[in-house]
């Protein structure tokens, strides 16, 4: 049996047509479901709506912005805490390796140079392995291809953006 019609015009609360209401009286007859929906109906509406305790609403507002401090000071303290985690794993791995670059000058100098020629040979095979690459892969793809390509970097970027924004909005009122 089809109760959609005849739920909606019980529970909306909307004037209906002599039509509608000769329908519906028939209908509520004939099904349970329809008549304790609109005994049920009338039951809510003949119970006495109580207003809330005096300063209910001051009240509230305290404990709201109790909540609200407690919840900063709490996510204070675990940034607090996480970072001074992450300094303290972050020390205990380089310690060792900082002791033996600061034991000597020549060694810190050494090691400097060591790592800046590191960075600069680094750079220029990276530099020559991306040049190579640029000339051989517009070869292997198709331009419909790398619009695709180009399309689901685009669409990432947007999701990266908007889930960081989501993240790091503060919520406004209650």
């Amino acid at each position: 049996m089809n109760h959609r019609p005849f739920e909606d015009w019980l529970l909306n609360d909307m004037p209906i047509t002599p039509e509608q209401k000769r329908e519906l009286d028939a209908h509520l007859r004939s099904c349970v479901h329809c008549t304790a929906l609109v005994e049920t109906d009338v039951v809510l509406k003949s119970v006495k709506k109580i207003s809330p305790p005096a300063g209910f609403t001051a009240r509230f507002q305290v404990r709201l912005a109790e909540r609200k401090l407690a919840e900063r000071r709490r996510r204070l303290w675990g940034a607090i805490l996480f970072t001074l985690g992450g300094l303290a794993l972050l020390a205990w791995i380089t310690l060792p390796y900082l002791a033996t670059f600061f034991a000597s000058p020549a060694m810190w100098i050494s090691a400097l140079v060591e790592w800046g020629l590191f960075l600069i040979t680094t750079l220029q095979a990276l530099g020559q392995a991306g040049s190579v690459l640029l000339d051989i892969i517009p070869g292997f793809l198709p331009p419909f291809a790398w619009m695709v390509l180009a399309s689901a970097f685009a669409g990432i970027g947007l999701l990266w953006s908007v889930s960081i924004w989501r993240f790091t909005r503060v919520p406004q009122g209650v």
